[in-house]
C-alpha cells in the first residue's frame, strides 16, 4: 500500500497498530487549545473591512468557507505529526513461534584477580572466549548475562539475540564494576532475579569465578535457598590454576554447586573449560514463546509524509488570497 493512500486513515488500520510511544497522543489536546488562543487574540483586532464582489459580500458568499482551509490543513499536519511521533508499528503475524530451550543466566567474574595469566592470555579473556563459543552453539536457549566483582551489573536480560550477547561478552573488562572483591552471593542473586518469573523446568545459573565469596550484601547460603525454592540449578566453574600469585579458593563455588542440584567444575585450561558447557545440553528443554525473533515494522514515515504534505499545503494557501483577504 502506497503511503499516499487514504486507507492509512481507516479506523481498522489505526486500531491494528501497536504504538511504541503512545504518550505523544496527549499532544492532541493542545491542538484545540492552540486554535482557541488564536481566536482569543484575533477577536481583539480592529473591525474587518467588508468587500463585495458582484454586489455580494464575501462574508456571505461560499468563498467565506474557503478561509478555513488554511487552519484545517495546518491541523491535519499537526495530527499526522503526532501520529508519526507515536510510532505506529505492525508485528509480522508469522514472526513469533514457540521453541524449546533452556533458560540460562551466566555470571562472569570481572574482578582484578581474573587478570592472572595462568590461562592464556589471562583468566578473564579465556572465560570470555569460551562463553562466546558457548553462545555460538546455542539455538533456542535464552541467556542472560551478568558481570560481577564486589557488586553486579546486568549486561543483558534473557534473550535469544546471540549476536548482542557476544558483543557484550567481548566488552567484559575489570573496569565494569568499580567495587573490588568477589560477591558470589550477590552474583547468584542477580542470576536468580533473571530466572525467577520464567516458567519451565530447565533454569540454570552458571557462575564463572576464580575465588571464594569475600564481599557483598547477600550471603551465598541465602541465595542458594532461594535458587532451590525456584528450581534453579547452579553450575559453578572455578577458573585458573593453583601455584600462581592469584590462588583459587573453591569452597563457596563447590558448596553452591553441590547443594544447588548442579555441578562444580575446575577449569585448569581452555579445553577443559570448553567441555564443561557440553553437559548443559543434556538438560530437559522447556517450551517457551520466543520473543527474540519477533519482527516489528515501523510505519511512522507514512504519517510523517502526510504531515509534511498537509503543512506545505497550509503554507501555500496562506500566501494566496485565502490567507490575506479572507483570513480572520
Amino acid at each position: 500500500m502506497k503511503w499516499f493512500s487514504l486507507r492509512w486513515f481507516n479506523p481498522d488500520i489505526l486500531r491494528a497498530f501497536e504504538w511504541a510511544n503512545p504518550y505523544y497522543f496527549w499532544l492532541l489536546l493542545l491542538i484545540p487549545i492552540l486554535f482557541f488562543l488564536k481566536w482569543v487574540f484575533k477577536s481583539h483586532r480592529l473591525p474587518k473591512l467588508i468587500l463585495s464582489v458582484s454586489e455580494i459580500s464575501i462574508q456571505s458568499s461560499i468563498f467565506i468557507w474557503l478561509r478555513y482551509l488554511v487552519p484545517a490543513f495546518f491541523m491535519l499536519g499537526l495530527v499526522n505529526l503526532i501520529l508519526a511521533l507515536a510510532r505506529p508499528q505492525l508485528e509480522d503475524q508469522n514472526s513469533e513461534k514457540y521453541a524449546e530451550g533452556i533458560d540460562i543466566s551466566l555470571a562472569v567474574d570481572v574482578s582484578e584477580s581474573m587478570l592472572a595469566d595462568d590461562l592464556q592470555p589471562n583468566r578473564l579473556e579465556a572465560a570470555k572466549k569460551i562463553a562466546v563459543d558457548f553462545i555460538k552453539g546455542r539455538s533456542n536457549d535464552r541467556i542472560a548475562l551478568v558481570a560481577f566483582a564486589g557488586e553486579t551489573t546486568t549486561l543483558s536480560p534473557l534473550t535469544t539475540d546471540y549476536e548482542q550477547l557476544q558483543n557484550e561478552i567481548t566488552k567484559l573488562n575489570t573496569n565494569l564494576v568499580k567495587t573490588s572483591g568477589t560477591a558470589i552471593g550477590l552474583a547468584l542473586a542477580s542470576c536468580i532475579n533473571k530466572l525467577r518469573d520464567v516458567p519451565g523446568k530447565s533454569k540454570v545459573a552458571i557462575i564463572i569465578s576464580d575465588g571464594d565469596n569475600t564481599t557483598g550484601s547477600i550471603d551465598p547460603n541465602i541465595a542458594l535457598d532461594l535458587a532451590k525454592t525456584l528450581g534453579i540449578r547452579i553450575y559453578t566453574i572455578a577458573i585458573g590454576r593453583d601455584g600462581t600469585s592469584e590462588k583459587i579458593d573453591e569452597k563457596t563455588l563447590k558448596m553452591l554447586a553441590n547443594n544447588g542440584n548442579g555441578q562444580f567444575f575446575r577449569a585448569t585450561d581452555n579445553r577443559t573449560l570448553g567441555k564443561i558447557f557440553l553437559q548443559i545440553n543434556n538438560l530437559e528443554k522447556s517450551k517457551f514463546k520466543d520473543q527474540g525473533i519477533k519482527n516489528v515494522s515501523d510505519y511512522y514515515y507514512i504519517y510523517l509524509n502526510w504531515s509534511i504534505l498537509f503543512l506545505l499545503i497550509s503554507l501555500l494557501l496562506k500566501h494566496t488570497f485565502l490567507g490575506n483577504i479572507l483570513e480572520d
